[in-house]
C-alpha cells in the first residue's frame, strides 16, 4: 500500500497543471504562411521543415535544413513536380494521388555500403527529401539530382495507386539485378539494358528510375544516354521498358509521359533561369 502512494504521488507531481498548459499555437512566419499558400492550400500537402524526431532516423546524423533553403527546395518541386503534373494530369491529379507531407532534412543521409538515401517515401503518405541544404537553383545538375529524388519517390507512389505489370517488366533484363548494384558503374549498367545502376537493385526500382531518369532528362541529354550504349541489345532493352512506363501512364492515368517529360524539362529551364 505505501509502494502504492509512493507511485501515485511521483506521478502526481510529474503532471503540469492547468495553468502550466500552453494550449496557444506558435505564431506562422512568412514562411510558413507561404506554405500555406503553396502547398497546403492547392495541394492539400503540408511541408515540415520544423524538426521532428518521429520523422526521421535517429540512429543516423541528420540535421534540420537551413531556413534560408527551405523556400528555394520548394519552389523547385513545386515548379517542376507539381505544376508539371497539375499542367498534364489535370489540377486535382495530385491533389487526389499525392504524399500528404513532405519532410526536409538538411544533410546527408549516409549508408554503410557508401551509397546516399537520397529520398523516401513511407507507404505512399510522405517524401522526405534529403540533402536540401545543397540546393543551388542555378545548378542544372543539383537541381535535376534533387527533383530526380521525388520524381523517382512519386512513380512509386503512383504504382501503389495502380500497379504495372512487374512480371513483363521482368522478362526484358531477368538477370541483370543484384543486392550488389552500387558496386556497378552507370556505363556498365546501361550496357546491361539499365538507366542506372540502382535500376538493378529489382523490378519495382527498375521502374522507377526509367521513369524518373527519361523526367529529370531533357530530350537531347536522354538520346545521349541511348547514343552511348554501345550494345544494340541493351539500348533495345531500355526502349522497350521506356515503352512500357509509357503506356503505364496513358492505361492508369490517361496521361501523355511524353508531354509531362516536356513540361518537366520547360519548367527546370525556368527554374534555373528565374
Amino acid at each position: 500500500m505505501l509502494g502504492f502512494l509512493a507511485l501515485t504521488a511521483c506521478a502526481h507531481e510529474d503532471q503540469p497543471t492547468e495553468s502550466q498548459l500552453d494550449y496557444n499555437q506558435p505564431a506562422k512566419t512568412d514562411l510558413d504562411k507561404w506554405i500555406d499558400a503553396n502547398y497546403l492550400v492547392p495541394y492539400n500537402i503540408n511541408a515540415q521543415y520544423k524538426w521532428n524526431q518521429n520523422t526521421v532516423d535517429n540512429t543516423r546524423y541528420l540535421f534540420p535544413p537551413t531556413i534560408d533553403k527551405v523556400q528555394p527546395a520548394l519552389e523547385i518541386v513545386k515548379q517542376i513536380w507539381l505544376q508539371s503534373y497539375a499542367t498534364i494530369g489535370g489540377a486535382d491529379f495530385v491533389k487526389k494521388i499525392a504524399p500528404r507531407e513532405i519532410v526536409l532534412v538538411g544533410g546527408v543521409n549516409s549508408n554503410s555500403n557508401g551509397t546516399r538515401t537520397l529520398g523516401i517515401a513511407e507507404g505512399g503518405q510522405r517524401i522526405t527529401l534529403f540533402e536540401v541544404d545543397n540546393i543551388n537553383k542555378k545548378n542544372r545538375a543539383i537541381v535535376a539530382e534533387f527533383i530526380h529524388t521525388i520524381q523517382h519517390e512519386y512513380v512509386h507512389i503512383l504504382n501503389q495507386t495502380k500497379p504495372f505489370d512487374e512480371q513483363a517488366w521482368g522478362k526484358i533484363t531477368p538477370s541483370g539485378y543484384t543486392a550488389t548494384w552500387h558496386l556497378e558503374t552507370t556505363a556498365a549498367s546501361r550496357e546491361l539494358g539499365f538507366i542506372t545502376s540502382y535500376a538493378r537493385s529489382n523490378v519495382v526500382e527498375d521502374f522507377a528510375e526509367t521513369a524518373s531518369i527519361i523526367l529529370i532528362s531533357t530530350k537531347a541529354e536522354y538520346a545521349a544516354i541511348l547514343a552511348g550504349i554501345t550494345s544494340a541489345k541493351a539500348r533495345a532493352d531500355i526502349q522497350r521498358k521506356e515503352a512500357i512506363v509509357v503506356q503505364y501512364f496513358k492505361d492508369a492515368f490517361n496521361m501523355d509521359f511524353y508531354a509531362l517529360r516536356d513540361e518537366a524539362e520547360k519548367n527546370t529551364t525556368y527554374v534555373i533561369n528565374n
